[in-house]
């Protein structure tokens, strides 16, 4: 199974049309059709369920999809990472990203490094914890960010400097803004937004013995998604402060929760990862700035 085969593959698969994937790949159509007849017989498998003017992937397709996504993503960073071995003022970076306000210090940090490498280049993913980390246990990432305390069987870390705080946000009319803070009680028979993992762990902790009587309406993973929900009146939003807008002319309010809950960001990274060198420097400019 060849690499060049499985990008003609998601080509296919992204543009469900046989003709359209031979345009965008400058292959003709015939030698395109030859080389996925090769591959669902070297898999076994038909790969595709083929109709008069559009294509579609079977379950076995699907799955090729989603492990022939990551497998070229790597083929592509190995050879970029090849490629940058002898380019002294630039590389590639990695990162996956959950959500947060800290982010701002890696952003300055990335800034920093592209001043003094031109050439460097950052990539970014985003996500909750499990999505990031799913990416770099892979190899398809050099660094992560999340919210909880890492693995310190697999992981190294640095701390960032400040923390996350939590709170509700709900529209500017909603009868809880009134208030100073919000504690556990206010929010019995609310309908709740919340990441799925925060609620069941973070929320869960501060809650206590309130935690069985809140009510979750529904989970998100992105953040500004889950504030339009809000804003159309289907609930209010357990998140952290500064990572939505709730400027006046946006209709929303951050409201703190009490007792203060905050969470930490980490920076991560594998232990006994090898780094390209721009990935080194990166590494050693943020550790002597935290």
């Amino acid at each position: 199974m060849e690499i060049k085969h499985l990008r003609y593959f998601l080509a296919v698969a992204r543009e469900e049309n046989m003709s359209h994937a031979a345009e965008f790949l400058h292959v003709t159509q015939p030698t395109l059709s030859k080389t996925l007849r090769a591959l669902e017989d070297e898999l076994g498998k038909n790969l595709f369920t083929r109709k008069s003017f559009s294509i579609k992937l079977t379950d076995e397709g699907m799955l090729l999809r989603d492990r022939a996504t990551d497998l070229v993503a790597m083929a592509d960073r190995i050879e970029s990472e090849f490629i940058s071995l002898d380019d002294i003022t630039g590389g590639d970076i990695y990162f996956g990203l959950a959500e947060s306000f800290v982010i701002k210090y890696l952003a300055r940090e990335i800034h920093t490094l592209k001043q003094r490498y031109p050439n460097f280049t950052y990539h970014i993913t985003s996500g909750d914890r499990e999505q990031v980390t799913e990416k770099l246990d892979k190899g398809l990432l050099d660094f992560a960010v999340i919210c909880e305390m890492p693995n310190t069987e697999k992981y190294e870390y640095i701390t960032f400097p400040e923390a996350d705080r939590w709170g509700v946000i709900m529209p500017k009319d909603h009868p809880l803004v009134k208030k100073k803070s919000i504690r556990v009680t206010d929010l019995i028979g609310q309908p709740l937004l919340c990441s799925e993992q925060s609620w069941e762990k973070e929320i869960k902790n501060w809650a206590g013995e309130h935690y069985s009587n809140l009510h979750l309406e529904g989970s998100y993973r992105l953040a500004y998604n889950a504030s339009v929900f809000v804003k159309e009146g289907l609930g209010i939003m357990l998140s952290f402060d500064r990572l939505v807008n709730c400027s006046e002319e946006i209709g929303l309010v951050f409201v703190p929760l009490s007792p203060r809950l905050e969470s930490k960001e980490y920076l991560i990274w594998n232990k006994h990862q090898t780094f390209t060198p721009i990935a080194e420097r990166f590494l050693k400019q943020i550790k002597a700035s935290f």
